[in-house]
């Protein structure tokens, strides 16, 4: 079956072209060009006045439409987020003891197993520090022994794609080398630790900062803390929430500027992403959600969010005034190299995945192809 896609301002990583089309062939891109004279498919479907951009990846999401994804409908969860752009996602894991973990885990991996659109799990957890646990059950935490790290690859079956660590927990640096021997990427997250901390994590494998600004030691003039560590090492990309909540726009703008073409916008969504205000469950705690804004039963404590990536690609737009491309890489091209699949994912480019969503002028989400699927 193929796709032609044609008549809309292509946007991504790379820049935009106005006139565009895509040839969608099965689940991939096939060709892709500029004006009138576009080749004969399958099915034809005029963009006019609309924007394509490609497929979002999401590296980092609890739920939506209602349902959790560590015990909810799993699959109903992603298709709530595919309908607002996020073609590809990491399934997130909240802390939980670790025989549960092991089942979650071996459930994402039986999902990923039959759809190319889940790219695996993240485990958030257990693995934190107590007094940064944000929304996590405090006993669940652990430290990274390696036997339980061992349980988790093997639950995993090579499907688990990220641990958040606190690197100052006892075992965490041979945990981060272990974890990274075994094709995982490690984020820095969940932590208390200063910047020489992160910076001996980094050098032990670990990429990436757990949305950044969030559940860490903020930036101090003379304890510059994670984040700065994660500016100044060009090895190291960063989460962030954009939602209005988790991290303010010039806050935000800030983190662009200092690290370019490394920060990837998450939703670390809940289940009421996509949804509606009430009560939910977050791995092992209530959340209470009102006015779209998730905390923890009883306090203050940000859950999660309510977030979809179609929302903060806007706020990355309006709010924080990137150019469209810069924002558009930081939902696609950005976490598809952070995952190292930028040789697939992330561009619209022929031998890419054919992964589409067309936009209004206010970056609405009109319609969304996931492995040359229309959703």
């Amino acid at each position: 079956m193929t796709t032609l896609l044609h008549s809309a301002t292509a946007v991504d990583a790379r820049g935009e072209t106005p006139d565009a089309w895509i040839l969608l062939d099965g689940e991939v891109i096939r060709a892709r060009g500029e004006g009138p004279d576009h080749p004969r498919a399958d099915a034809i479907v005029d963009l006019s006045g609309r924007w394509i951009i490609p497929g979002m990846i999401d590296l980092h999401g609890h739920g939506g439409g209602g349902e959790d994804y560590g015990t909810g409908d799993l699959p109903a969860a992603l298709a709530a987020h595919r309908a607002h752009g996020t073609s590809r996602a990491v399934v997130s894991l909240a802390s939980e003891s670790v025989d549960v973990l092991e089942a979650q885990l071996a459930r994402v991996a039986a999902l990923a197993a039959d759809d190319p659109r889940v790219l695996g799990s993240h485990l958030e957890g257990p693995f934190l520090a107590p007094a940064r646990r944000g929304a996590h059950a405090e006993s669940a935490l652990l430290a990274p022994d390696p036997a339980v790290v061992d349980r988790l690859l093997a639950a995993a079956a090579g499907t688990l794609r990220q641990v958040t660590i606190a690197p100052e927990l006892p075992g965490a640096l041979d945990a981060i080398r272990r974890l990274v021997d075994a094709g995982v990427v490690v984020a820095v997250g969940h932590t208390e630790a200063d910047a020489a901390t992160a910076r001996a994590a980094f050098d032990a494998g670990a990429t990436l900062l757990t949305h950044a600004f969030n559940a860490m030691p903020g930036i101090h003039h003379r304890s510059p803390g994670p984040v700065v560590a994660a500016f100044d090492d060009p090895r190291v990309s960063l989460e962030l929430v954009l939602d209005g909540h988790h991290v303010d726009e010039g806050v935000a703008a800030v983190a662009f500027a200092s690290a370019p073409g490394r920060v990837a916008l998450i939703t670390d969504a809940m289940a009421a992403a996509a949804g509606h205000d009430g009560a939910y469950r977050l791995g092992a705690l209530d959340v209470v959600v009102r006015d779209g804004l998730a905390t923890v039963a009883g306090t203050d404590t940000i859950a999660g969010s309510t977030l979809t990536l179609d929302a903060a690609l806007r706020r990355a737009v309006a709010g924080v005034h990137l150019s469209r491309p810069d924002a558009v890489a930081a939902v696609t091209r950005t976490p598809a190299r952070i995952l190292g699949l930028d040789d697939g994912f992330g561009l619209l480019e022929p031998g890419y995945a054919a992964d589409v969503v067309a936009l209004d002028d206010a970056f609405a989400v009109q319609a969304v192809w996931a492995a040359g699927q229309r959703i």
